[in-house]
């Protein structure tokens, strides 16, 4: 079997990215071979090829494709040759046509759902799932503020946010981008270019300050978060697109009113193949019953995959974004 995939033999700018011709053997042991038919783009995809994640190198990018099983390895039996299946994390290397995965860590795709759609939502619907509902579970009535809130982890922290009652306040740069946030669940946005953010959540709360921040975004926003905190309120840092946040002293935490400070990831939250199954089907359910709406808002060739993650860095994109290897 041949594929195309794409690898980076240096860290860098997205010109280090090269689409190459890949033999690939059958499927050995706990193995399934995938025709991908849509790869999802993730700002950790950015991290990988970009340098601030430490790589083997050459390396493969991406975590998230769908596609069909074309061939299993002789021992599997959980997914079979034609079944629609899509996985979430792993080693880097979902930017391919072709891929052999573990089998025990896809999901089967439901009725209702296009591979497009699985693949533009897992991985960003199963970070909502773990941030809201376990990593702080947002509880109905509280005011919630969430970094990023027109990207496509944004925009469905806002739509989760607002079906489980949540005041959600969402942080996003320039008027469209603010106007794109209040269509997807957010009741109060904050222009992270023109507002002084710390000062506007306390306007929106009566000087109180929220429970909770959502912050993917690092160093640019560290202050600000902690800033908009309620007193025993939780720092949920979850990336870091402007860099590394600052270290944190227990001591500042204290000052600022016995503050929680967290960073947590997706591969801790899915570890087991129960809590795997448990966030894959709770996006699902949330996607078929409409409490969610994926936005795809950029749909690239893979031969385009240069100019994706140029417009992914440089926050040219709203929403979702695919890298289809048949267009």
């Amino acid at each position: 079997m041949k594929a195309q995939v794409v690898i980076f033999e240096a860290q860098g700018d997205p010109s280090v990215l090269q689409i190459r011709d890949q033999d690939l053997a059958a499927p050995g042991s706990g193995e399934a071979l995938i025709e991908q038919t849509a790869i999802g783009l993730n700002f950790i995809d950015i991290y990988h090829r970009g340098g601030q994640y430490p790589m083997q190198l050459p390396s493969g990018v991406g975590s998230e494709a769908a596609g069909v099983v074309l061939e299993v390895g002789p021992d599997v039996t959980d997914v079979k040759a034609g079944d629609r299946v899509v996985y979430a994390g792993g080693a880097p290397g979902s930017y391919a046509t072709h891929r052999l995965f573990p089998a025990a860590r896809l999901v089967k795709i439901p009725e209702g759902i296009s591979d497009e759609m699985a693949a533009a939502v897992l991985l960003k619907g199963m970070t909502v799932e773990y941030l809201l509902n376990r990593t702080y579970p947002v509880r109905a009535g509280e005011q919630v503020l969430f970094h990023a809130a027109s990207g496509g982890v944004g925009q469905l922290a806002g739509q989760w946010g607002n079906h489980l009652g949540a005041e959600m306040i969402g942080v996003a740069g320039g008027a469209d981008k603010c106007a794109v946030a209040m269509t997807n669940g957010y009741r109060h946005t904050i222009d992270r270019k023109t507002d002084d953010i710390a000062g506007r959540v306390k306007q929106i709360t009566g000087g109180r300050g929220v429970p909770v921040v959502y912050d993917p975004i690092g160093a640019a926003t560290f202050d600000a978060s902690l800033n908009s905190l309620a007193p025993r309120g939780f720092f949920v840092s979850f990336g870091s697109v402007t860099g590394e946040a600052p270290a944190v002293a227990p001591s500042s935490l204290q000052k600022a009113g016995s503050l929680y400070f967290t960073r947590p990831t997706l591969v801790t939250y899915t570890a087991s193949r129960a809590e795997l199954d448990m966030s894959a089907n709770a996006v699902f359910n949330h996607l078929l019953n409409g409490t969610l709406q994926v936005n795809i808002s950029q749909r690239y060739p893979f031969d385009q995959v240069v100019k994706a993650h140029r417009d992914l860095e440089m926050g040219l994109t709203t929403g979702s974004s695919v890298l289809l290897p048949n267009l």
